[in-house]
């Protein structure tokens, strides 16, 4: 399932986004500028949510979302690496 949801490439720029975010979780307002709607970005974020890729936190009115410490991604390891182990 996790292949099936970064297989959308507007999935992979959100989650990418988050990936790469120095302080480890991106506010949906600091990713949310990926060339789509923001009904959009929020149906792609509950796609990698229900993938098991992403986490989210509200915090007032915005929502924070990091990688799931599970995803290999999020301990630099390629996918193709943990698909084997």
């Amino acid at each position: 399932m996790m292949f099936k949801a970064l297989g959308d490439p507007v999935r992979l720029r959100l989650f990418s986004a988050v990936a790469s975010h120095e302080s480890g979780e991106a506010c949906v307002c600091d990713i949310s500028d990926v060339g789509v709607s923001q009904p959009t970005v929020s149906h792609h974020v509950k796609k990698l949510k229900e993938a098991g890729l992403l986490s989210s936190e509200r915090r007032g009115t915005w929502v924070y979302y990091r990688v799931e410490p599970a995803v290999p991604a999020a301990r630099g390891q390629a996918p193709t690496e943990a698909a084997t182990v």
